[in-house]
């Protein structure tokens, strides 16, 4: 495993670096220390042919300006919390109304807007950020680590570790859009994906979980058997209109099952496999990717990437029978995802 380091620019004349990592098959992940952005992931088809399956820029200036919180590291919380505050031990906390009149994905300044701290360690990097007290309104100072080691498995692991001195809230996601064609041939509607899930959450037409949990029986949200990503963009379901014709979903993870997340593109004959111990997977399909700007020379439209962002459950705080992201003082946050990249050798 070999890590190559080089200057991605500067902001507010702090130093942005970007990190490659390289193994010994040729798979390589680069990640820069603004946003611990994934920027580049290069993985082999099935006719040997070496190319990035995420979308990125080129230039730090378009990582500062992207909306689309591209292969960043969000949080503090990930996923949007209704009303942008939450009530803690009967005190009110107020957060940044980034999506009004909601809070999205850790604020204007979350963690995937700050320079991190980055060390090369053996087959990988680790990144460090202090989040101080209050900062985008949350409560607590927390120290925040977050790892991506890529082994010559040709997976990536991510390991998240956060600690408060108050409780607090906290899970963080990657928000990496994949494109398994290759260098974006084409948009990922005919990628076919598998999730190990019997239930999503219904959102309501703000994208805020309702609390509902819906069986996927007979819906284009049964992803069990594998299927095609083009069910929720032609479906006329309620859901799958709501948020822009696809998915933006979170799906609950069955427990006891590896390989709960598998996307395959049979073109190319790439397949990428997920297995984490979060509780869920939001689904995003790029519906609200605009037609303005491009990515790497691609131009920008719906449907160019998908997202499978591995966390807790949107908006936590407020259903007490989801599963917690309240973290105590002198607890742990931890969190591991594998990304492995393979092959589909067997031909139709």
């Amino acid at each position: 495993m070999n890590v190559i380091q080089e200057s991605f620019g500067e902001i507010g004349g702090h130093p942005v670096t970007s990190f490659s990592m390289v193994n010994d098959n040729g798979v390589e992940v680069t990640a820069i220390n603004y946003g611990c952005i994934i920027t580049k992931i290069v993985a082999p088809d099935k006719h040997g042919n070496y190319e990035n399956i995420v979308l990125g820029h080129d230039t730090l200036k378009d990582y500062v300006k992207d909306p689309y919180y591209l292969g960043a590291v969000v949080g503090r919380v990930a996923g949007r919390i209704k009303g942008g505050s939450f009530e803690l031990d009967g005190k009110i906390y107020n957060l940044a109304k980034n999506d009004p009149p909601n809070h999205l994905h850790g604020g204007d300044q979350g963690f995937n807007r700050v320079i991190w701290n980055a060390e090369i360690i053996d087959g990988g990097v680790s990144f460090s950020y202090f989040s101080p007290d209050r900062e985008e309104g949350y409560p607590g100072n927390v120290n925040m680590q977050v790892t991506y080691l890529l082994d010559n498995n040709n997976q990536l692991h991510v390991y998240y570790e956060g600690h408060t001195d108050q409780k607090t809230l906290l899970t963080v996601t990657n928000h990496s859009y994949f494109n398994l064609s290759g260098n974006i041939k084409k948009d990922i509607l005919d990628h076919a994906l598998q999730i190990k899930s019997d239930r999503f959450l219904e959102l309501d037409h703000e994208f805020i979980p309702t609390g509902n949990f819906i069986e996927v029986g007979n819906s284009p949200f049964d992803f069990r058997s594998g299927r095609e990503i083009n069910i929720g963009s032609g479906s006329e379901h309620p859901q799958n209109v709501l948020v822009g014709e696809g998915y933006d979903h979170p799906f609950l993870l069955n427990i006891n099952h590896d390989n709960e997340i598998v996307l395959k593109d049979f073109e190319s004959g790439r397949i990428l496999t997920i297995e984490t111990d979060e509780p869920a997977v939001v689904v995003y399909t790029g519906n609200s990717l605009k037609p303005e700007g491009c990515f790497r020379r691609i131009p920008s439209r719906k449907y160019l990437g998908i997202c499978l962002e591995t966390q807790g459950l949107p908006d936590a705080i407020h259903h007490p029978h989801f599963p917690g992201t309240i973290i105590d003082s002198g607890e742990t946050y931890s969190s591991k995802t594998v990304y492995k990249f393979g092959i589909e050798t067997n031909e139709e």
